[in-house]
């Protein structure tokens, strides 16, 4: 079965990549990776605090100056949690070029228009084969409306794609006032791919200590129902490549983002849960439902199934909705 994909401009003999996560940072976890089939990694995230300010009292400076209350500043990461500071995580793209065979994707993760971007270049000079930039900002200001917000995120993008001659995806999030046409703005600044979706890991509280606390959970395969329905919105009217991230644990999940139009699949969660390993049951899962079901190639599928191809296209908008809710009984 032909499972080859293109993204961002790679030829990639399946859809199947290790998203941005510990598991891809150090050189034995990422020849593991690269050994159970992985066909393309993507680099913890360097966040774009972490480039303004390097030391301790900086962030802290920084911290003080921005808006976010006191209190905050108990949960904000100290610098010595980080895997890797900015030139370290430069030195640390140079040591996997020089590993691995497959693509290395490194990831910048910030929110404002500002000098940190300049980064990307060095991001390129140290050997990354294309940058995903993870566009991750929460609104917190009543006065800031959602424009303003879009107009930010593509002063970054356009910055970056200036800077660099690497293919640059973009990382988004689902909550944009109008998340197709944001899209489309993206695709007409050129990024590469677009990526579905980063996690907005909420917090919890200690009732007891009376502190907020960060939490981690790992995704399961409901996960990926906003991203099948977004998948199948932008992939009928967007030329630019898709990718899947969050909620790909089982093959079926994995066929579904195909069917919508997904080009690539990020698997994270998966992996923590059964090990890298579970790659090659997915491909190998992957192949055998296209050959089932008739399937010449995984070119074939993608898509079939999305907006403009689908025999219920309502499906994806209003009309899921409403069959749900009005065929609800207790």
């Amino acid at each position: 079965m032909d499972l080859s994909t293109r993204y961002l401009g790679f030829e990639l003999s399946h859809p199947l990549i290790v998203g941005a996560s510990p598991q891809t940072a150090g050189l034995d976890s990422a020849r593991r990776l690269e050994d159970c089939g992985a066909a393309a990694l993507v680099l913890p995230s360097i966040f774009e605090e972490q480039i303004a300010q390097e030391d301790v009292n900086a962030i802290h400076g920084w911290l003080q100056t921005s808006e976010i209350s006191a209190e905050a500043q108990a949960y904000f990461p100290d610098p010595a949690e980080f895997a890797f500071g900015p030139d370290s995580y430069l030195e640390q793209i140079r040591k996997l070029k020089a590993a691995l065979g497959i693509p290395v994707i490194a990831s910048l993760n910030g929110s404002t228009p500002s000098g940190w971007l300049e980064y990307a270049q060095k991001i390129e000079q140290a050997g990354a084969d294309a940058l995903e930039l993870n566009l991750y900002h929460l609104p917190t200001n009543v006065m800031e409306i959602g424009e303003a917000v879009e107009r930010r995120g593509l002063e970054c993008v356009r910055i970056v794609r200036e800077a660099v001659n690497i293919p640059v995806s973009v990382k988004l999030s689902p909550y944009f006032s109008s998340l197709p046409h944001f899209a489309k703005v993206l695709e007409g600044a050129s990024v590469d791919g677009l990526v579905l979706f980063n996690r907005f890991l909420q917090p919890d509280l200690d009732l007891e200590a009376l502190a907020v606390n960060p939490c981690l959970e790992l995704s399961d395969s409901s996960s990926l129902r906003l991203r099948l329905r977004w998948l199948a919105i932008l992939s009928a009217s967007l030329r630019v490549p898709l990718a899947a991230s969050g909620g790909i644990h089982t093959v079926e999940d994995a066929v579904k983002a195909v069917l919508v139009g997904a080009s690539a699949l990020q698997v994270v969660s998966a992996l923590y849960a059964r090990g890298p390993e579970h790659l090659q049951a997915l491909r190998k899962g992957l192949a055998r439902w296209l050959s089932d079901h008739e399937y010449d190639s995984l070119a074939q599928a993608r898509g079939s199934m999305n907006l403009r191809n689908s025999p219920d296209p309502a499906a994806f908008e209003r009309a899921n909705y409403m069959r749900v809710i009005t065929g609800w009984r207790m």
